[in-house]
């Protein structure tokens, strides 16, 4: 019986990758538990395991038993939470990986994962829309979380995370992966378009061609894992002006102005291109806004056009009222020196008095 069980727990430490003396202390623990249970929890009572031939050993000051009886529940507990140990300290250093698996099934719309060594969920929420898997199929996914519970560890995937795509490109561009070339930024719709931003510190590396790889084969990669999700790769740029403009790719942009205290720009692109700027229910302007951290509106070359010539008559109008504002305020101002020049001209004007001793008629005929 005990080399049995030697064995039994040599083959559980093996499959679960955990060290054989844990489970021989969980056993012990759970033995040890199981005898207070029966004989009370005050007795003094210690139970061993021998590691050599396995026999179990329970030791009281008041009575001494040779067989315990084996409470395969608690052990189990033990094992469990001696493995969950293992698993939760394993998974946490890898948490923000890509991980490889392959699907066991679903369950309420969230898919298990078989990670290997444990089981994985991928939610409902951290899927791709539109996106179906069999059991069977292999996966990849950004290992987002490892949580603890009180009946086990979850080990949380998503692929509808930003660094889902960060991770994909690593693994594909050596340029990123050996920090030549940086993603500045994602955003992404999932199942329908990712914008990516990304830098080189090497002047000789083109950052948008490394990631494009030839005829497109880095991408493609990348697209493929995706399910066709389209991809817009943009250099990432100081210049305001030119960030947004590449953003808005595939767009031609022939102009953008800033709003630099409101943080918002006005684009203008030709008519034709106007519908592509903004993309179907807004897409390509919302990802753009995003990526870029600007308020973006968009305008047709015409109604720019329309709103430019309405503007410089309104602003010729305003000029116009300002100058005759300006000639009236003049002319006032002049009429009122005028009058005042006349008044101090009169004032400084000698007054005409009759002669002294003159008569009243000599006054009046001289």
């Amino acid at each position: 019986m005990g080399r049995e069980l030697l064995a039994v727990i040599e083959q559980i430490g093996r499959e679960k990758g955990i060290d054989t003396g844990r489970i021989l202390e969980a056993v012990e623990s759970a033995l040890l538990t199981a005898a207070k249970k029966k004989y009370g929890a005050a007795e003094n009572i210690q139970v061993r395991i021998d590691r050599k031939n396995g026999e179990v050993e329970a030791i009281s000051l008041k009575k001494i038993v040779n067989e315990v009886t084996n409470p395969k529940q608690v052990i189990f507990q033990k094992v469990r939470e001696a493995e969950w140990e293992v698993v939760q300290r394993e998974y946490s250093a890898r948490q923000g990986d890509l991980v490889n698996g392959i699907i066991l099934g679903q369950e309420r719309r969230n898919y298990n994962v078989d990670l290997g060594k444990t089981e994985a969920i991928l939610p409902a929420h951290e899927q791709i829309p539109r996106e179906t898997y069999r059991r069977g199929d292999r996966i990849k996914a950004y290992l987002l979380e490892v949580k603890r519970t009180q009946r086990d560890v979850q080990v949380i995937l998503s692929r509808t995370h930003p660094n889902f795509i960060v991770k994909l490109f690593e693994a594909e561009v050596p340029e990123i992966a050996e920090k030549i070339v940086e993603i500045k930024g994602v955003v992404r719709e999932p199942g329908d378009r990712t914008k990516i931003a990304v830098a080189s510190r090497d002047r000789a590396v083109d950052p948008v061609g490394a990631c494009v790889g030839m005829k497109g084969s880095r991408v493609q990669a990348v697209v493929r894992e995706l399910r066709g999700e389209k991809i817009d790769i943009i250099a990432w740029t100081q210049d305001s002006r030119v960030f947004i403009a590449e953003a808005l790719n595939p767009a031609v942009i022939e102009k953008v102005g800033l709003d630099e205290e409101k943080k918002s720009a006005l684009v203008v692109v030709a008519d034709n291109q106007l519908s592509l700027a903004i993309g179907r229910n807004g897409q390509n302007v919302r990802l753009a806004a995003k990526l870029t951290g600007w308020k973006i509106d968009i305008i047709g070359a015409s109604e720019y056009e329309k709103e430019r010539v309405v503007r410089d008559q309104e602003t010729r109008a305003a000029i116009a009222q300002q100058l005759q504002e300006q000639h009236a305020r003049l002319v006032q101002a002049e009429s009122a020196a005028a009058a005042a020049q006349q008044a101090s001209a009169e004032e400084a004007e000698p007054q005409t008095t009759p002669a002294a001793g003159a008569t009243d008629s000599e006054a009046a005929t001289g």
